[in-house]
Order: C-alpha cells, then structure tokens, then sequence
C-alpha cells in the first residue's frame, strides 16, 4: 500500500496559495533560509503558516524536515505575529492500527 494512503484523511487540508503566503515566502528567501530555487518549498511553508496548520508535513529532509531550519522559519514566524509551524515526516502520522 502507498504510504499517502496510511495518513488518516483527517491529516490533509487543501489550501489556495494568496498574497499574504507569497509575501511571507519570499522573506524566507530574503532571509536566506532557503535558496532562490526553493520557492516551491518557501511557498509550502508560507502557505501552512499562514493558514496556521499544527503540523506541515514533508519528505524534503534537506530544506523543510531539517531541526535548524525549522527554528529559522518560526523565528521569522513569530515576529510576525504567526504561531510556531511543527513540521514532520510523513511517517509520524501513518496509521499503524489499519492493518493492510
């Protein structure tokens, strides 16, 4: 079975990419957390944040699952005036009891 399809549906939430996730995703460039060619990622990260998700999850365990960048983002986050984004691998949340 495909790991996506062991993460419970109540994990997943849809969100439109708007201003507000472009502005903050291009500080995270800005400030060099990420390179110029991650925006895809900035983007992913901006976009959670500012919908104030509890958890982002990722398998890019070199620019978003990574403890030192995480701490980059939330810092900018929080003087923002956005919560602390928590961001894990996928496979902190498979559902271990649906047995396939």
């Amino acid at each position: 079975m495909e790991l996506k399809n062991k993460i419970p549906e109540k994990c997943y939430r849809y969100v439109e990419l708007d201003e507000e996730s472009k502005f903050l995703a291009q500080l995270y460039i800005d400030k060099k957390i990420l390179g110029k060619s991650s925006y895809n990622d900035a983007y992913h990260i901006a976009l959670a944040t500012v919908n104030r998700l509890d958890v982002l999850v990722g398998w890019n365990f070199k620019h978003i699952v990574n403890f030192d960048t995480i701490k980059l983002f939330n810092s900018i986050n929080l003087r923002l005036g956005y919560p602390v984004i928590d961001i894990r691998s996928p496979l902190e949340f498979i559902d271990h009891k649906n047995k396939d």
